[in-house]
């Protein structure tokens, strides 16, 4: 391979931000090379035969994938991917109680604490968005300015006007499925939470249908208003935009499915979206990394390791990219290879972008790399219903609750919001794999008996997911450490993280809110925090739990001065004028809502920018 190649763009990392970023370049004209640091899938992921097998010995066809997850004990995120120990990767089995003092650091992450940080993320050609549930939520126009309105957390250095006419890009091309008159929220007397949309705007594809359940939440909870903090505050369902085949308006047909003539099919309801979709109706990035293989200017390069940038003589720009180029996941064998490109791009995820960043010492003037970690510490809720309600049926959720998104409250304490879960009691205890063993190991039913049990209970299974808004904190961070390194040499995240007061009073406010509706809809608690849990806390004497949500936001934050952020608005570098990070580490709040339609948005406006730099080189 030369190592005296160079590209009009060299982008790191082929997630949803890399493949965006890639397939607007490749379109625009523009030679681009990404290099991605997991395995790849050989043009092969979504053949029929399911025994393709890649250079790496492992099974890279989509069905392949889908055996993996269905023979895994552990249903966990990651579970269908091959585990590479040359891209290794955050597992939620990794998670423990951090002891005082202590390092954990079984796992990939390194977590000095003195909270574990939840949440994970996958390596490998198509990114995380192999394993996300598909939520597509606009962020309030409020969270944008929470700073100038509520003196807390920090300003972006745009505001949803800004970014409107992006979401509408981003909605359009990842197919996402909604009513927008939903989605304004005009039935909650709550105008903080109203999402304003352009004039007659609406989505390519009808909403998903609700479930029974959200259909029954509905009903239960008509004209309802919950107290705390002597204050009533009223709530609804309203359906969840995800992106999901729907059924398209109009001639719209949504982005198709890698190797295949069609799009994938319409939801049919499996009830493993999470983390892989056995129909391909749900978005990944693999699908948009199709489509910038097809205009012919786009190469990618998979099991490439960027591990250094390197500056020109004057430190300005980014003269080179090195990265190690293994051959198999079995072995630690690599090669080093140097490419360079006019403008470089870093595509690789919050975490792994930061690690880079700090690796190569570059674009930190600010001290702000690596910091600002953010996440939305979710706390579940969970009963039994007094009638079936379907669960473990359909999506992972279709409907939630908006109503506390928003509003003056945020001085005091966090935001959150409440996501109806479809799957039962799978996120807290889970059920049915691994509960229906305890049943027959340990209350020694069987036959009849245990069938007429799980027919009676497990249906009225319900639980709530709480996901509470986090302020940046530059004490929560990323950092390297040459104490830990992985088998290629390269550094391993070391994070430290933690959760304060103003979160953990929004946890509070969210217990209230979760036991008010329980008690409304005649739901059984089984809910149950322990100090034995990975993510136990406790607010005012009360103790809590969190999980992680997959939301990793924050370590090179845009503002509007170089020296207390990393990029402006424009996602460019300060330090560098040809480099340009994208995702979801940009982001300098993370609010309520998932941030990956927030950064699909940002990234196609950033690839806009791109191309304008291009033209001036």
């Amino acid at each position: 391979m030369n190592n005296n190649e160079h590209f009009d763009v060299v982008i790191v990392g082929a997630g949803i931000s890399g493949a965006i970023m890639a397939e607007q370049l490749g379109k625009g004209g523009k030679n681009v090379l990404v290099l991605e640091a997991g395995t790849g899938t050989g043009g092969r992921f979504f053949s029929q035969d399911g025994d393709h097998k890649d250079n790496t010995q492992q099974v890279s066809s989509y069905q392949g994938y889908m055996s993996t997850f269905f023979t895994a004990l552990a249903k966990i995120p990651n579970a269908p991917y091959p585990q590479n120990a040359n891209a290794p990767q955050p597992l939620v089995t990794d998670l423990a109680p951090i002891p005082q003092g202590q390092v954990l650091d079984k796992g990939y992450f390194v977590q000095k604490g003195p909270l574990p940080f939840a949440s994970t993320y996958t390596r490998a050609e198509g990114g995380t968005t192999l394993h996300w549930l598909g939520t597509c939520l606009r962020m309030l126009p409020e969270d944008f300015a929470i700073k100038t309105r509520f003196g807390r957390g920090l300003d972006w250095p745009i505001s949803y006007e800004d970014l409107q006419p992006w979401y509408e890009v981003a909605e359009k091309n990842l197919g996402v499925s909604a009513n927008a008159d939903e989605q304004t929220y005009r039935q909650i007397d709550n105008p903080a939470v109203h999402i304003p949309y352009a004039a007659s705007y609406e989505y390519k594809m009808e909403k998903i249908p609700q479930s029974y359940l959200d259909q029954y939440f509905s009903k239960g909870l008509a004209h309802m208003q919950v107290s705390f903090e002597g204050k009533p505050y009223p709530i609804d369902v309203v359906s969840t935009p995800q992106a999901r085949n729907g059924m398209p308006r109009g001639d719209y047909r949504p982005v198709g499915a890698v190797g295949h003539a069609t799009a994938g099919q319409r939801c049919a309801g499996n009830s493993n979206c999470v983390p892989i979709c056995p129909i391909q109706a749900k978005y990944n990035a693999l699908k948009t990394l199709e489509q910038a293989k097809n205009t012919g200017k786009v190469e990618i390069r998979t099991q490439c390791v960027a591990y250094n940038l390197e500056t020109d003589e004057q430190g300005k720009n980014i003269a080179q990219v090195h990265y190690k180029k293994y051959q198999s996941t079995d072995s630690p064998d690599y090669q080093c290879h140097t490419v360079s490109g006019t403008i470089v791009v870093l595509a690789s995820h919050a975490v792994e972008n930061a690690k880079l960043l700090l690796a190569s010492n570059v674009a930190n003037s600010s001290d702000q790399v690596g910091r600002n970690l953010m996440d939305h510490p979710t706390m579940l809720t969970w009963g039994l219903m007094p009638t079936d309600i379907g669960a473990f049926r359909g999506p992972g959720s279709t409907s939630g609750i908006p109503s506390l998104r928003g509003g003056e409250f945020r001085k005091n304490r966090a935001a959150f919001r409440i996501e109806i879960g479809n799957w039962g009691w799978s996120w807290p205890e889970g059920a049915p794999v691994g509960t229906v063993p305890e049943l027959i190991d340990e209350k020694n039913m069987f036959g009849e008996q245990l069938k007429n049990y799980i027919g009676s209970v497990y249906p009225r299974m319900f639980r709530f997911g709480f996901l509470v808004e986090q302020l940046p904190d530059a004490n929560n961070r990323v950092t390297l450490d040459d104490n830990y390194r992985d088998r290629l040499g390269n550094y391993r995240p070391v994070i430290t993280y933690n959760v304060t007061d103003y979160t953990r009073a929004g946890m509070a406010a969210a217990k209230e809110v979760s036991d008010q509706i329980f008690q409304r809809l005649g739901i059984e608690g089984f809910t149950e925090y322990s100090p034995s849990d990975a993510g136990y806390l406790t607010y005012r004497g009360e103790g809590y739990s969190y999980n992680g949500a997959g939301h990793l936001v924050g370590t090179h934050i845009m503002g509007d001065d170089p020296k207390t952020s990393v990029v402006n608005k424009y996602q460019q570098s300060w330090d560098h004028p040809n480099l340009f990070l994208v995702g979801c580490g940009n982001m300098p709040t993370i609010s309520t809502s998932n941030p990956t339609l927030t950064m699909a948005a940002l990234t196609y406006w950033a690839a806009k920018n791109v191309l304008d730099a291009l033209t001036q080189c």
